[in-house]
């Protein structure tokens, strides 16, 4: 047998020569798709980087998806084509390859979405944290949106009747809507969230005995990092029910402070608190005096009370502010002779001489 007969020799429908031939150009296709692959990661790409613009940094992690196994298949398909037509060649890789292409464009447009949610959550972050629990949601409902179509699509290619499958997916999606009630609750609690926006990432808020910044709002949960450093987590729709206070909209705290002197003080020094009281709080930066009273004759003690506002939500703020007064109270009552008061009683005896 000579060479030209080992070349037209028939196996599996197909001579020799075209085995050859079809291996062939599926080892060339194979090797170009990866070198260009290659080149494209570490050269053309290799230069985008944190500040590159958001195009090209979408194009670099969209193009870092490219499976290799897709490769391989596009490879497979195109060399296949050089075969006589079989079961194979017609039917099974096509099909093969159809799905691959399917699945991959799944994991591009998913990789772009990611990418492209994710820059746009950094933005939104610093600008308007408001957004950036909806950012999420949206991303959530796109890419199982993307899915979802990649399966109907899959399924429609292997001869699935998908308008009957839809139908059964939607009586069997009342049942599960019955059986996941809570889990159900805690997605909508979300979605409220999401648009009456009660709080947003960053906001320091307390819920009955627990306090802490919003550090990320789930679909089910809601995840608080409290000031001793652990993370509380609450289901949304219990949250939902609680009463929240919210400091992250604090515009400016309220203080109000007492303090008592001794009765032995002469009134013509009590006159004169509340004007020093004033003076004290108007000294300090970032405040607004409101008013300084003697409030009480109490069991033991003259009481003062006054109030003011600090123009700052911060607390370590409001707390240096605080002390600043304290001590300035302190020292101004000291050097006019007027002492702090603290509980005490003085019993007074009477009694007949004898």
């Amino acid at each position: 047998m000579d060479l030209e007969e080992v070349l037209r020799y028939e196996l599996l429908g197909n001579t020799i020569l075209a085995w050859a031939a079809g291996f062939g150009v599926f080892l060339l296709v194979w090797a170009a798709l990866g070198v260009a692959r290659r080149v494209v990661r570490k050269r053309l790409l290799a230069s985008v980087g944190d500040g590159s613009p958001p195009a090209l940094r979408i194009a670099r992690h969209v193009a870092s998806q490219t499976a290799g196994w897709f490769l391989f298949l596009v490879a497979l398909y195109v060399g296949s084509r050089l075969l006589a037509p079989t079961r194979w060649t017609e039917m099974i890789i096509p099909r093969v390859a159809t799905v691959g292409l399917v699945i991959q464009l799944g994991l591009w447009m998913t990789a772009g979405l990611t990418m492209f949610l994710s820059l746009r959550r950094a933005r939104q972050l610093a600008d308007d944290p408001s957004t950036v629990a909806a950012m999420d949601l949206v991303g959530f409902l796109m890419r199982l949106f993307v899915w979802t179509a990649v399966l109907l699509v899959l399924l429609d290619n292997l001869g699935v009747n998908v308008t009957t499958l839809i139908a059964g997916l939607g009586v069997g999606g009342v049942a599960v809507a019955l059986a996941a009630q809570n889990i159900l609750g805690d997605l909508f609690s979300s979605l409220s969230i999401v648009l009456d926006k009660p709080f947003v990432v960053g906001d320091f808020i307390v819920i009955d005995d627990f306090l802490g910044s919003v550090e990320h709002v789930g679909l089910k949960t809601t995840r608080l990092r409290s000031l001793s450093g652990e993370q509380v987590v609450f289901s949304n729709s219990d949250l939902l029910k609680s009463r929240i206070r919210n400091y992250g909209r604090m515009f400016e705290r309220r203080v109000v402070c007492s303090f008592g002197v001794t009765y032995q003080t002469p009134a013509a020094k009590l006159r004169r608190i509340p004007a020093m009281i004033r003076e004290i709080v108007e000294s300090q930066g970032k405040v607004r005096f409101d008013r300084a009273h003697f409030r009480a004759l109490g069991e033991s003690a003259l009481t003062f009370e006054y109030v003011y506002y600090v123009l700052s939500p911060d607390y370590n703020s409001y707390m240096d502010i605080q002390q600043n007064i304290n001590l300035a109270l302190f020292e101004q009552l000291a050097a006019e002779g007027v002492e702090f008061a603290y509980p005490t009683q003085t019993v007074f005896v009477s009694g007949t001489a004898t």
